[in-house]
């Protein structure tokens, strides 16, 4: 079991920056995949970044404004956020998944409680 605890989130300016932080409860050292997903009132949940040993992926909405990273050493993920605009406005949750097996089941997929992300004027 893995406790994901969000934080960083807040009201920003069109144009500005933001940074999420999510602290995991053990290593995540051994995790094969950290990622962030965000949900807009009336849409659904929809992967923002992911990383993993073998490299990022990103949403074509963020990429190039979006960056993902993690320390281990201090058991969290990052993401970073600028270029902010109006449309990226969600509620942010951070997710830390197993990776998935032959028979396309995951050994893990854990969800933090979510962080509101506001950006207007």
């Amino acid at each position: 079991q893995v406790q994901l605890v969000e934080s960083g989130g807040g009201l920003v300016q069109p144009g500005g920056s933001l940074r999420l932080s999510c602290a995991a409860s053990r290593s995540i050292f051994s995790i094969y995949a950290m990622g962030w997903y965000r949900q807009a009132p009336g849409k659904q949940r929809e992967l923002v970044a992911a990383i993993t040993s073998a490299g990022t992926n990103y949403a074509d909405s963020v990429k190039g404004r979006f960056t993902i990273s993690r320390d281990n050493a201090k058991n969290t993920v990052y993401l970073q956020m600028s270029s902010l605009k109006p449309e990226d406005t969600a509620v942010y949750y951070c997710n830390a998944k197993g990776r998935i097996l032959p028979d396309g089941t995951a050994p893990y997929d854990y969800w933090g409680q979510g962080t509101q992300v506001t950006v207007s004027s």
